[in-house]
């Protein structure tokens, strides 16, 4: 696992894609909003932080992004995973156990916190096996809209 750099653009965008348009992801998402996404992660942005994953070969196979708050439910540092993907490959590689290692000694404080459709049982498992909790909460959105 590395950070995210330029060159790692049609990459991570094309596993966005995959992931998107998965059972994983409620959302379809938007290229516009994937070309966003990825050139916030390789900038100098304080908001979100891009990962990517590779195999023994040095392929690139998996993406992560993580995004930085502040959590006054907890008092603490919050890193929301955003996106963390795997080609399939890479699951059962312990991969995503390592990523949340990382997380842990470089934000010690900060709390993790994430979603996940509860159909995705491999990736409940893994989030369980790493720590993290169910939570009861129903998440409301509303977007702005943009004036010109």
């Amino acid at each position: 696992m590395r950070k995210m750099t330029v060159e790692d653009k049609p990459y991570v965008l094309a596993m966005m894609r995959k992931f998107y348009n998965s059972d994983a992801v409620m959302s379809n998402g938007a290229e516009e909003i994937f070309l966003n996404d990825v050139e916030e992660c390789v900038s100098d942005s304080p908001y979100l932080e891009g990962f990517v994953f590779s195999d023994k070969e040095g392929a690139i196979k998996g993406y992560a992004m993580i995004a930085h708050s502040y959590s006054t439910e907890f008092g603490r540092p919050c890193i929301w995973i955003e996106d963390l993907y795997l080609e399939r490959e890479l699951r059962g590689t312990g991969a995503a156990g390592e990523f949340f290692a990382y997380l842990k000694r470089k934000y010690p404080d900060a709390i993790n916190r994430l979603e996940v459709v509860e159909e995705n049982e491999r990736a409940v498992k893994t989030y369980n096996r790493n720590g993290f909790e169910e939570m009861t909460y129903m998440e409301m959105i509303r977007f702005h809209e943009t004036q010109e």
